[in-house]
């Protein structure tokens, strides 16, 4: 998507709107302190769970001129959540980048959303030490050449509770829990939990900090067993029932978290440099990507799936670092894709008590072939052949070996200086336990 700002007034602003405390504060200081004479607030639904009527109203009593809810559901599965399950994407080998894909997407919503109503200016209310200001910064340079980025958090100096005192002096109600003083981010990809005692490292969470599952210490509950049918990559069933992905997201949520799958502690680098603690459930995520790497590792070739994980690496690198619309994330996904063409099958995993399992993989393409691993009768496997790949395979290393010894000569062992004191090598002796 390219959009031009020639024409569109800067005074109109379209806010990304969450309906929490900072966005809140948004709306009446970009009128009073940031010279907008228009507010947009734009609410993204990605499978909150909330009705978000409620969201819409409040950010009308909050001062914005106008505010509406676009639905992204489906534009966050079909375009950003398989795309990064197809590339395996975990970023520091455990986050599966459930608010990190939702930032291009809200970014691709509010951007067309200015354009609809003649804003010259896009807004958000991240903070200036976060992740999320440079995915929403990047994101809208990236697609955008002109569009005007305000971003009000990043320049106020509130403490939180000044944040509170500064929305109720305008009216505005503030819904701050004292007994859960953390911050929570919701779509169909997961949920992400932070601040508040999460940040003191000797804390362990609590049950109230969690919702889409269960604490899998206490599950009492039979296991499960569930298929995923795969085509080109893409999750299209469960169990043989075909499913649209958005409904395979929101089933796998709930039946992988009864189980209690899907929950994440973790330290993480955040792009700024520093590290922090995050926690995130993320239920059917971590269902699908254990299924599809199954599936890969079953129909891919061994040099290939070495090579893919090189560049899965580098995309959950790129998508965590807010650069989903750079030029080489593209080509990279470009090179996924390829790998997934004809990437059909299914996957039996068994859920239970917090862990998912591969227990049956079948697939049309599939690369193993039982007459050629059998240790029993019918071996097609041509053991001749073994002994003259194992000489040709250490050729170039015994060669490199046999120059380095003519260099070297005959190996000498090296002598022992003598010590010049006697009793020195038994007193070493004696002080060792010798």
């Amino acid at each position: 998507m390219s959009l031009t700002t020639v024409d569109f007034d800067r005074g109109r602003v379209a806010l990304a709107y969450s309906g929490d405390l900072d966005t809140t504060a948004c709306i009446p200081y970009l009128k009073e302190h940031m010279g907008c004479s228009y507010v947009l607030a734009v609410a993204v639904d990605l499978g909150q769970g909330d009705e978000l009527e409620p969201l819409r109203l409040k950010a009308l009593a909050s001062g914005a001129d106008e505010a509406i809810v676009i639905d992204a559901r489906h534009k966050l599965i079909l375009d950003y959540g398989l795309p990064a399950l197809q590339a395996n994407a975990v970023y520091n080998g455990k986050y599966p980048l459930s608010s990190a894909l939702a930032r291009p997407v809200i970014t691709d919503v509010v951007l067309q959303a200015a354009k609809d109503h003649h804003c010259g200016s896009v807004a958000h209310g991240s903070t200036g030490k976060g992740n999320d200001q440079i995915r929403f910064d990047l994101g809208i340079k990236l697609l955008d050449l002109d569009m005007q980025i305000l971003a009000p958090a990043r320049e106020w100096s509130f403490t939180r509770p000044e944040t509170v005192d500064y929305i109720q002096s305008h009216g505005i109600h503030a819904h701050v829990s004292a007994d859960k003083p953390w911050g929570v981010d919701l779509n169909l990809l997961g949920r992400n939990i932070e601040a508040g005692p999460i940040e003191d490292l000797d804390w362990v969470p609590t049950e109230e900090v969690w919702a889409l599952t269960a604490d899998p210490t206490t599950v009492d509950h039979e296991p499960d067993d569930i298929t995923v049918d795969f085509h080109d990559g893409v999750p299209t069933g469960l169990d043989g029932v075909p499913l649209h992905p958005v409904d395979i997201f929101g089933h796998l949520n709930h039946v992988a978290g009864r189980h209690g799958i899907g929950r994440l502690d973790v330290i993480e680098d955040r792009i700024m440099g520093m590290k922090s603690r995050e926690l995130y459930e993320a239920p059917a995520v971590t269902v699908l990507l254990t299924a599809h790497h199954e599936l890969e590792q079953l129909a891919l070739p061994r040099d290939v799936t070495s090579c893919k994980a090189q560049v899965d690496h580098l995309l959950a690198q790129y998508i965590y670092d807010g650069l989903w619309h750079s030029p080489l994330r593209e080509h990279l996904s470009a090179f996924v894709k390829e790998t997934q063409a004809g990437l059909n099958g299914s996957i039996t995993l068994r859920l239970s008590r917090g862990t998912v399992t591969a227990i049956r993989r079948s697939s049309s393409v599939s690369l193993y072939n039982h007459k050629l691993v059998t240790y029993g009768a019918g071996c097609t496997f041509p053991t001749g052949a073994s002994e003259g790949f194992i000489e040709i395979t250490a050729l170039a290393g015994r060669e490199w070996r046999r120059a380095r010894n003519e260099i070297a000569g005959p190996a000498k062992t090296p002598a022992i200086p003598a010590s010049e004191n006697p009793r020195e090598p038994a007193a070493a002796a004696s002080a060792l336990g010798a």
